[in-house]
């Protein structure tokens, strides 16, 4: 009979597929290396083993230990279905950007979770790589993992990955790109296939906000080019130990918002429900279309699966308000139909500046339109109420009629939108809309600059 021992038997030999829709404009054959197949659902699977069997066989994780983790979410989950077979405790130390997928799959896999702040320094106690080394301190019989230096991350990878790829290939792979996070990947399989063929190209898929691409082009460690991004599983803000440098042909950036899109386009043209660094490889495979040519055999890697990421690159309504899907915008009508369920906030003229100044902070709005009887009358901001205040510290006392400046202009619902923004400049914040229905709604400069 033919079956494996155990869960953990069933990773690696995972397929190569070939892309079809998304890549018509390239020369060249372009393989998918899909590692969703594996338990895990990631590539992670690989190493997360490799490292937990190099650490038992020298004595660092000792029966019955706890194994202690920063993860992005994928490494955490292969070591976790490692710790059940084997019998080991897990905690996965995990950023605040990750998707709740995953940190509620760690959980169902039975592995304690800690949530860390993204955007603080590495070196500060709060983040996930001081949290990770001060819990395996604090805990009895525990291992930290430190997947970003610890070598057996590139040796799984160069054992495992690397030779199936040349192997399903039959050698003829020309190019091998992959997004880089702890680098294992990337230079395992590097290391291999360059042993195998020197003239192999590996590239690298870097995100902004990474330090990677130009520590590759010029050694320099620049810490301008960090800070928060939201592309998951890809780019660091560290230098890895298990990124060779000496292996990498090249980096390719990519977009958080490309990313996403791809991500999407994947699923949708592909049928490859995949995840966000997915996303971010193709679109740079894509933007590297140069470097090919008829003939060529092109292995891009895909990390992980498409449902760690429900919530996130494949809701279109996180999407949208991230501004990475562009809904076609014509008229004042669309800019007003996000918030046509809320009441347009006013004040009378002989209503208090401080009954404005409430209203401003009660509903978080840095305008409001004066009304009398007569309709509108009159408009203020809170520029305008600052600077008045610094004039005269009983401002709060005066009624409205006497600090207001003119009227918001009045337009239409079907106003195009360049004509209202020709309407928003320096002295003038934002423009009433009349609905067909009566009422009024206010579109602001903000609301212009989020539709763009």
């Amino acid at each position: 009979m033919e079956y494996a021992k155990n869960i953990l038997g069933t990773i690696g030999n995972t397929p190569l597929v070939k892309l079809n829709k998304l890549v018509e404009g390239l020369p060249c054959l372009v393989l998918a290396k899909y590692e969703t197949f594996n338990p895990g659902n990631s590539v992670k699977d690989r190493m997360a083993v490799k490292m937990i069997e190099d650490a038992e066989a020298d004595g660092r994780l000792k029966p019955g230990g706890t194994i202690i983790e920063g993860t992005s979410g994928n490494t955490g989950m292969g070591l976790a279905l490692a710790a059940i077979v084997k019998g080991y405790k897990m905690i996965c130390v995990i950023s605040d950007k990750q998707s709740k997928e995953k940190m509620d799959i760690l959980r169902a896999v039975g592995s304690k979770v800690v949530v860390c702040p993204t955007n603080v320094e590495p070196e500060d106690p709060k983040s996930y790589y001081s949290t990770s080394k001060r819990l395996a301190e604090e805990t009895p019989n525990s291992w930290y993992v430190n997947q970003y230096d610890n070598p057996s991350n590139t040796a799984a990878h160069y054992e495992s990955t690397g030779p199936e790829i040349w192997k399903q290939t039959e050698g003829k792979v020309t190019h091998f790109l992959v997004g880089v996070g702890t680098g294992g990947t990337i230079s395992g399989v590097g290391n291999y296939l360059k042993e195998q063929n020197p003239n192999i190209k590996i590239w690298g898929v870097d995100t902004y906000g990474s330090v990677f691409k130009k520590y590759h082009e010029t050694g320099i460690f620049d810490e301008n080019e960090i800070y928060p991004y939201i592309t998951e599983g890809i780019g660091e803000d560290i230098l890895p130990k298990n990124v060779d440098f000496s292996v990498i042909d090249g980096f390719t950036k990519v977009t958080d918002k490309d990313a996403a899109i791809y991500t999407q386009k994947l699923a949708k043209e592909e049928g490859m429900f995949l995840g966000n660094s997915a996303g971010a490889a193709i679109k740079g495979l894509l933007q590297l279309k140069s470097h090919f040519k008829k003939d060529d055999v092109v292995v891009v890697l895909f990390h992980d699966h498409g449902s760690r990421y429900v919530g996130k690159m494949f809701n279109d309504e996180w999407m949208r308000d991230r501004g990475f899907i562009e809904d076609k915008l014509t008229s004042a009508q669309d800019i007003i139909n996000n918030h046509l369920d809320k009441p347009l906030v006013t004040v009378k003229t002989e209503e208090l500046v401080s009954h404005a100044i409430e209203r401003m902070k009660t509903y978080k709005i840095s305008q409001i339109p004066v009304e009398d009887s007569s309709g509108f009358v009159g408009a203020v901001d809170e520029a305008d109420l600052l600077r008045k205040y610094i004039e005269n510290k009983d401002i709060s006392d005066l009624p409205i009629k006497e600090v207001m400046h003119r009227p918001f202009p009045i337009v239409s619902e079907n106003t195009p939108i360049e004509a209202i923004s020709k309407l928003i400049h320096r002295d003038n914040n934002a423009v009433l809309v009349k609905l067909n229905n009566g009422g009024y709604q206010i579109i602001t400069k903000y609301d212009i600059i989020s539709a763009l």
